[in-house]
């Protein structure tokens, strides 16, 4: 494994108990960065500090990434814990299920929308002030390929990725001389907790779709997280790195 050097740096990944946040936070750790993991599910972020043994290099927040108060909250814990935030990771979020646009109801679309892209949305809005007073900063938006191709039966999954790709330009352009790049991933599915709320026949979908004919493996974004979260990548924001394996090319 390349080491990308992070050192003295602290990161904030979101959804990061488990999943690809998990395996960031996992690469980032070994990179030299201190971790915040904020998540919404305590038990597992327990366990996930627990297994990453790190002392105080990591750090657990119990975060409803959809309310302002408890986001702002996480932010300040988190500057407390670490002396200030460098990179930020939005990676939670949800599928919503599968279902035909007409037959979703709409307030598993919504709730959806807003985990997806409301979550990211309020996270930037607290933590790039912190950056900018350090003149600073490295946000990578986990968007996803559905938000480039539109999968059928996800189109709540595939509207909150798409807009998310949008946020990561549109903030990209906003901070481009600031020292804080934003840029975004646009993964393949990776075999991780999400797909258990999904049909089995979409996953078959999904896989079909890929040219090299498996998952996405967590190890492998976390290492293209890693490198889009480090000095190293310089003169790259407001971008879409692809990581589908073939899916998409574009």
């Amino acid at each position: 494994m390349n080491r990308i050097d992070l050192t003295g740096r602290t990161a904030v990944i979101t959804g990061g108990a488990r999943g690809i946040g998990y395996a960031a936070a996992r690469r980032m750790l070994d990179s030299g960065a201190a971790v915040a993991l904020w998540d919404i599910d305590a038990a597992r972020l327990k366990e996930a500090a627990a297994t990453l043994a790190a002392g105080a290099k990591v750090s657990t927040h119990v975060v409803e990434l959809t309310d302002e108060a408890s986001v702002q909250a996480a932010t300040e814990a988190t500057v407390a814990a670490h002396g200030g935030i460098d990179i930020l990771v939005n990676n939670a979020g949800i599928t919503g299920g599968n279902g035909k646009t007409w037959e979703l109801s709409p307030e598993v679309w919504r709730r959806v929308v807003d985990v997806n892209l409301v979550g990211p949305f309020l996270t930037c809005r607290a933590i790039v002030p912190v950056m900018l007073a350090k003149g600073y900063g490295r946000i990578v938006n986990i968007a996803s390929i559905a938000g480039k191709d539109g999968n059928p039966n996800a189109s709540h999954y595939s509207a909150s990725k798409a807009g998310l790709i949008g946020l990561t330009k549109s903030l990209g352009k906003e901070l481009a001389t600031s020292g804080i790049l934003v840029n975004c991933i646009t993964p393949a599915a990776a075999r991780t907790e999400i797909f258990d709320q999904m049909k089995q026949e979409h996953i078959d979908f999904m896989l079909s779709k890929i040219p090299m004919s498996r998952f996405l493996q967590v190890d492998e974004a976390a290492a293209m997280i890693a490198w889009l979260s480090s000095e190293d990548c310089a003169f790259s924001t407001g971008a879409v790195f692809d990581i589908s394996g073939g899916r998409a090319v574009y």
